[in-house]
């Protein structure tokens, strides 16, 4: 194929997880520089991809050239001119998770950051990837939102990018996979599932998945769809869906979740007991009720598709070009995770997917994290998205008191905002995003952006709003906004854990993960790392000490004493601890106060005349 910049990826251990890569490069530089990325678009950690890769080694013809390593994840290539320049290298693919590659006899998967060598001064050309298989894969398929130029029926062969950035935000899912289809506002959707068991619901997964992916589309470009968002019409303002089809590669895993967006596919990874079931007609048919975690994973698939539009599209203008050798920041990630956060459950509530109490049921959980975080009254959310590459995905002992998450504080003010702008009458948080969408071309944005939307429709500044929600420590005004928009704010005593100011893992023992700032453990000399042996009650030996598994045993043992003593293990030494009981501390909990209230805000798609 005549292209400048060739891939060629084949599966070369299946045992040992290597994927044999061959890239070609028709016209390289003098001094060509090859480089693996050190993170992936989307998760902001550097990863080091590089050192997975191993066996490097360049020719031209029939000539070794020398390829001399100039960093961790760089390497210079003299060559000679007019000559194509083929590298071979291999890759350890060994990783479950869906921001890098794995491979095995079951299945095989990669981000483009983990495998293409990115060849320096043509990452704007067009780049080919062709993925080989032979008949020991007869079973397997492809799936991924490159676009095909000649493959087979299994989807084995080449594939186009226009450039680099479109390469390696399309991942590849590889295998015996299950897959459906289906069609969501004229836009065709696949949806594939690795690792399945017999009793998968992949009906009601397409169902439930279509319904999101309308309420989203219809979301953003209310006014191009028309008949429910069943069919399109000419552009009115906001934009056709910038999108001709779509691709969600979820693997199902025994224990694991989570998901990586792109512009148009997403990876994913839930528990595989999560997944919908079928119903049960052998071994003593029960009702039939799909698992609880199956709302989480809802979630999750209405959280990465809410991100095709906001961080793939519309995203911060720090990152309108990705520099894949080092940290990119933004203090933004508040907005674009932290709002997608606050979507992703609504949309599941518009969806019909969840009914209003277990829409409250999340949105109280979120509450309470955010208020149990000591390390809220330290980082704003806004600082925390700055230094997301050292603390968020680098969480410690200590983050708890030292970091809020911009994902859930994020979600917080999203719904501050949203009710701000309801309760005042003139415009929704639907309306912004839209505006903003149109406003910024669907492109890079900035947080004088927002600001200029929310003026726009909102008549009137709020920068004091944003400065007290996004870059201060304060309080967010939560309680009052929601008691106006009919939610009813109910006072129930914390957990246990969160009384004592712990965080603890029950296994085998109990063991202290987090000690919160301020909390009775912390002034009782608790440290992370510690084993929660034994309690002695009121402070004497007299009755002697009780074992401790859970923290349910602490309840039990501790009764109503006011102080007691904890014995726990540390450095494999034994140490007595006084410990004064609080007085219980309290948690929220929503309920419906008044119904049509509720129903205007969870409910209510703005007409697509006040978006613009």
């Amino acid at each position: 194929m005549a292209t400048g910049i060739h891939y060629r990826v084949e599966v070369r251990n299946l045992h040992a997880h290597l994927f044999g890569i061959t890239l070609t490069i028709a016209r390289p530089a003098a001094h060509q520089v090859l480089r693996l990325p050190v993170w992936i678009p989307g998760s902001y950690l550097v990863r080091e991809f590089a050192k997975n890769l191993q066996n490097l080694r360049c020719q031209q013809g029939t000539k070794t050239v020398p390829a001399r390593q100039i960093d961790k994840a760089s390497w210079d290539v003299a060559c000679a001119l007019e000559q194509p320049l083929v590298v071979h290298y291999e890759v350890y693919a060994n990783d479950p998770s869906v921001r890098t590659a794995w491979l095995d006899a079951t299945r095989g998967f990669f981000n483009g950051t983990s495998l293409c060598l990115q060849v320096e001064g043509y990452q704007d050309q067009a780049h080919v990837l062709e993925l080989l298989a032979d008949e020991a894969f007869a079973t397997w398929s492809v799936a991924t939102g490159l676009e095909p130029v000649k493959v087979n029926k299994h989807g084995f062969g080449s594939y186009r990018a226009d450039n680099y950035d479109m390469l390696v935000d399309c991942p590849v899912e590889m295998g015996p996979f299950w897959s459906g289809s289906f069609v969501a506002c004229g836009i065709p959707h696949r949806f594939v599932v690795a690792g399945a068991p017999p009793s998968f619901d992949g009906a009601k997964l397409l169902a439930d998945t279509q319904a999101i992916c309308e309420a989203e589309i219809l979301l953003w470009h209310s006014s191009t769809i028309k008949n429910n968002s069943k069919t399109r019409k000419k552009d009115e303002g906001q934009g056709p869906i910038p999108f001709t089809s779509y691709v969600f590669m979820l693997n199902a895993v025994a224990d694991g979740y989570g998901g990586l967006e792109h512009k148009n596919s997403t990876a994913l990874i839930c528990k595989r007991a999560d997944l919908p079931r079928l119903p049960r007609t052998t071994l003593a048919p029960t009702t039939h009720k799909q698992p609880e975690g199956y709302t989480t994973l809802l979630g999750l698939i209405s959280h990465e598709y809410f991100h095709t539009w906001n961080v793939k599209r519309l995203r911060p203008s720090e990152l309108a070009t990705y520099d894949y050798k080092q940290e990119n920041y933004t203090e933004l990630l508040w907005f674009f995770e932290g709002f997608t956060s606050y979507y992703d459950d609504l949309l599941l509530r518009r969806a019909a997917l969840i009914d209003n109490a277990t829409y409250l049921k999340l949105l109280t959980k979120t509450l309470n994290g955010v208020a149990q975080t000591p390390g809220r009254k330290v980082q704003t959310v806004a600082q925390a998205s700055f230094d997301a590459w050292i603390k968020y995905y680098r969480q410690d002992e200590n983050s708890p008191n030292a970091t809020v998450s911009y994902y859930t504080k994020g979600s917080l003010v999203a719904l501050c905002l949203d009710l701000t702008l309801r309760a005042e009458g003139r415009t929704t948080l639907d309306a912004v995003m839209r505006t903003l969408w149109s406003r910024c071309q669907g492109g890079p944005m900035s947080e004088q952006d927002l600001l200029a939307v929310l003026q726009q429709l909102g008549e009137r500044s709020f920068a004091p709003d944003l400065a007290h929600w996004v870059h201060s420590t304060k309080e967010l005004p939560t309680t009052a906004l929601l008691e106006k928009h009919g939610i009813q704010i109910h006072q129930e005593p914390d957990q246990v854990a969160q009384q004592l100011g712990l965080r603890v893992k029950e296994s085998g023992g109990l063991f202290i993960q987090h000690v919160l700032r301020g909390g009775v453990a912390e002034k009782a000399g608790f440290a992370s790392g510690d084993e929660w042996i034994a309690v002695q009650p009121g402070g004497s030996d007299a009755h002697g000490a009780w074992r401790l598994q859970t923290l349910d045993d602490f309840t039990l043992f501790a009764g109503n004493a006011k102080k007691v003593t904890a014995i726990v293990a540390r450095d494999k030494r034994l140490l007595t601890l006084s410990l004064t009981l609080p007085k219980a501390s309290q948690a929220v909990r929503l309920s419906v106060r008044d119904a049509a209230r509720v129903d205007a805000w969870l409910g209510m798609q703005m007409d697509a005349a006040t978006s613009v």
